[in-house]
């Protein structure tokens, strides 16, 4: 269907803060969208786990189920907890390749019973045939492929389950 976008403006977002109020203002309506995938990248020990772990810490507070993906195998539930994170009823999935962590990504959103998904982080998802590959062997574009279909197949699944779902990236 189409219609004026004006048609739309009081439709009212439901957002999780960030832990921050000064970032919850800056972003405008008061903290990170639910239905939308939010990419939150940046160098390395930027933060950016840290402004997950306060989405989830803050989820969890509203009664809000939620899951990590830790593609990275560095989640530190020491950490977590101190944030104020719930680690015990935490979901935690530590794939071994990128086309895993996607596939369960999908599955958890499907569920509609998850509220916050970070996948920690994108450029840990590497392809299963890199992963299973010979050193020095060509994979040009198999991890862009792998994104790209990975967001054609979740943007509308978690629009209709109303999940937030974080990417974590790191520039490089």
């Amino acid at each position: 269907s189409v219609m004026r976008m004006g048609q739309r403006s009081n439709e009212q977002v439901e957002v999780v803060s960030t832990g921050s109020l000064g970032l919850d203002i800056a972003l405008g309506i008061g903290g990170l969208p639910r239905g939308r995938i939010i990419e939150i990248y940046g160098p390395e020990s930027s933060g950016k786990t840290t402004l997950a772990l306060h989405a989830i810490a803050e989820a969890q507070k509203l009664g809000g189920t939620c899951a990590f993906i830790d593609a990275e195998h560095a989640l530190d539930p020491g950490y977590a907890r101190k944030l104020g994170v719930d680690v015990d009823n935490l979901l935690i999935s530590q794939p071994d390749a990128g086309e895993q962590a996607l596939e369960i990504a999908d599955t958890l959103v499907r569920s509609e019973a998850i509220d916050v998904l970070v996948i920690d982080s994108v450029a840990a998802l590497v392809p299963r045939a890199e992963l299973e590959g010979d050193m020095g062997d060509s994979h040009v574009g198999l991890h862009a492929r792998l994104m790209s279909q990975a967001l054609r197949k979740l943007t509308g699944t978690v629009s209709r389950s109303n999940t937030m779902m974080i990417f974590l990236n790191q520039i490089r």
